[in-house]
This record gives structure tokens, C-alpha cells and sequence, in this order.
């Protein structure tokens, strides 16, 4: 399976993973097609922003297509539960 694919099939999944999952997603996939973090950190109000920003952050330093190879693996991880 490949990086698109995998995103594709994680939008339709039919029941909602937790934040905490949705999170872990999103880190990897900003990861995947921006890189390391280039935004400031949004103000401690703004709990979303904040914690999206947390999600993406503390995949620094990881290659693009690690974190490719990782949204891949967590997508297969939580297949069977969402699909």
C-alpha cells in the first residue's frame, strides 16, 4: 500500500478514531507532505491548534517518507478497528 492510498482509505473510515488516534495521524501526515514544523506554536487557548501542533512537532527530524512509511503502519494499525 502506498502513502495516498493509505490517506484515501483513512478519510473513510466509518467510525471516528479518538482524538488521541486522529492526532497521531495527523502528525505523521503533515510530516509526510510538509516536513518538520514551520509554523509558530499557536497560544495555550487554543487547545486545537495547540494540540495539532504538538502532534506534528514531535515527529522533527523524521524524512519524509519515514513518516510516510509510519502514517502507512498506523493506518494498517487501526484498519481493522475503523475500515
Amino acid at each position: 500500500m502506498d502513502f495516498n492510498t493509505a490517506c484515501e482509505k483513512a478519510k473513510a473510515f466509518t467510525k471516528k478514531p479518538s482524538n488521541a488516534e486522529f492526532l497521531e495521524f495527523y502528525g505523521l501526515f503533515k510530516q509526510a507532505t510538509v516536513g518538520d514544523v514551520n509554523i509558530p506554536a499557536p497560544g495555550a487557548l487554543d487547545l486545537t491548534a495547540k494540540a495539532k501542533f504538538d502532534a506534528w512537532s514531535k515527529h522533527k527530524g523524521l524524512s519524509q517518507d519515514a513518516a510516510k512509511a509510519a502514517y502507512i503502519a498506523t493506518y494498517e494499525k487501526y484498519a481493522p478497528i475503523y475500515a
